[in-house]
């Protein structure tokens, strides 16, 4: 999970009906199998996607071959961290970024708006209520807004700008909204409150007491009220490591709604099942709140391929799009070689979801440390778009830079990959 973590780890200081054989003579001698055969079709096709989850790797040659159909809305994104600090703090170099992404074709920008346990947008009565304000975050070297700055620049394009809510309800254990509320966390079984992973040691807000999610909802809402903005956006830690949960509310909460103490094991299907199902429920009421402060508001989720997402973080975005409450669907495919790639953009709950709403892949452009050559982002994105798959990258500043071509070569390998516009409908059309 989580490369985008990486990043932010330098930023903390980075799963038959019976018949009878009665009459069965009067039928040609294959009938048998054509109606198991139908049945088998019916079954599947009315499960749910998460049915899939379970499902082994995909053989390279069974990967079905690419059938050109492009999107109707094609994503063509970039994310903005908060490592990009050198192009969003200064207003000249963050128009000329914005100038180039335009000119480059593309249009959706995901700039960071939540990080780290600290809003990344300027004068937030929510974090000065919740303790967790800072002056300086979110304002550029010459004392401006960088997100409204950052809306002016992209709409001035016919860009859309969709606040990235990176941290979702993870935070550092020493940033000052863990400090102030400290009631808010889960644990482990064993009382232990906090993971390892790619972005330090972290702990995880509790997703299902009531003033998590409150909190939560109030962030999402400050940000679209605040700011002429076209969506917002919810990532791979929008969830929660399996792990954890047992805390005292949440066992309680367990106890009283199904008669049972929670398992002792983790992975336990009920207890892991009524977990997801309840950050699902949570989704659904943020949406909600989301489409009556600001109805045309795009709700984009990126998360994980669905076996790590659910399997590993209880995070069930499959039920999501089933249920309609995603607007785009941004699935992290972070392989570093093109067979692992494939793999998992020909999945089924992938092509299930771009049936329905506007579907994209992420794709790694490099890292400090992990240089991405063009060839293979060039391969990736054109896998992808063959497969009706809009294409985001991870993230601005590695489109460019930390690769073993020249940023010059790079600008020109990239607006060949997108040699055309694709205009979106944005939120305010």
């Amino acid at each position: 999970m989580q490369l985008r973590a990486l990043l932010a780890k330098s930023r903390l200081k980075s799963n038959k009906s019976p018949l009878t054989r009665k009459g069965w003579q009067k039928f040609p001698k294959n009938f048998g199998l054509l109606v198991l055969a139908s049945l088998i079709t019916v079954l599947l096709i009315g499960q749910p996607i998460k049915a899939f989850a379970q499902l082994i790797p995909i053989p390279q040659e069974q990967i079905a071959p690419p059938v050109a159909q492009p999107p109707a809305q094609e994503i063509r994104g970039v994310w903005m961290t908060s490592n990009d600090t050198d192009v969003l703090m200064d207003n000249a170099k963050l128009q000329n970024a914005v100038n180039q992404l335009a000119q480059l074709n593309f249009n959706t920008i995901y700039p960071v708006v939540w990080n780290s346990g600290y809003v990344q947008y300027p004068n937030s009565e929510l974090a000065k209520k919740t303790g967790i304000y800072q002056s300086y975050i979110g304002k550029g070297s010459q004392g401006q807004d960088i997100l409204a700055e950052l809306i002016k620049f992209a709409h001035h394009h016919r860009l859309l700008v969709i606040p990235w809510f990176e941290f979702g309800f993870m935070a550092p254990q020493t940033s000052e909204l863990v400090l102030n509320h400290p009631n808010w966390l889960t644990q482990k079984q064993d009382g232990s409150q906090t993971s390892i992973s790619a972005a330090g040691e972290v702990v995880w807000l509790n997703p299902f007491l009531p003033e998590v999610q409150q909190f939560m909802t109030d962030l999402v809402l400050e940000v679209i009220s605040k700011y002429n903005v076209d969506g917002v956006q919810f990532d791979d830690h929008t969830c929660l490591p399996k792990e954890f949960g047992y805390d005292r509310y949440t066992l309680a909460l367990y106890k009283q709604e199904t008669g049972k103490d929670a398992p002792t094991n983790p992975e336990d299907p009920a207890w892991m099942r009524w977990r997801a199902d309840k950050i699902t429920a949570f989704m659904t009421q943020l949406n909600q709140a989301v489409k009556q402060r600001k109805p045309q508001a795009i709700f984009s989720v990126s998360p994980n391929p669905y076996i790590t997402a659910y399997n590993g973080y209880l995070q069930d975005w499959t039920t999501w799009v089933e249920q309609n409450i995603v607007d785009e669907l941004i699935v992290q495919v972070y392989r570093p070689d093109m067979p692992s790639f494939l793999e998992q953009i020909v999945r089924p709950e992938i092509q299930a979801a771009q049936q329905k709403i506007p579907t994209a892949v992420g794709v790694l452009t490099g890292l400090r440390n992990r240089p991405v050559p063009m060839p293979l982002i060039q391969s990736k994105v054109q896998a992808a778009r063959d497969r009706g798959l809009g294409v985001t990258f991870f993230f601005y500043e590695s489109l460019w830079e930390y690769a073993p071509e020249s940023s010059t070569e790079r600008k020109s390998n990239f607006k060949a990959l997108f040699n055309s516009p694709a205009s979106r409908i944005t939120a305010q059309q």
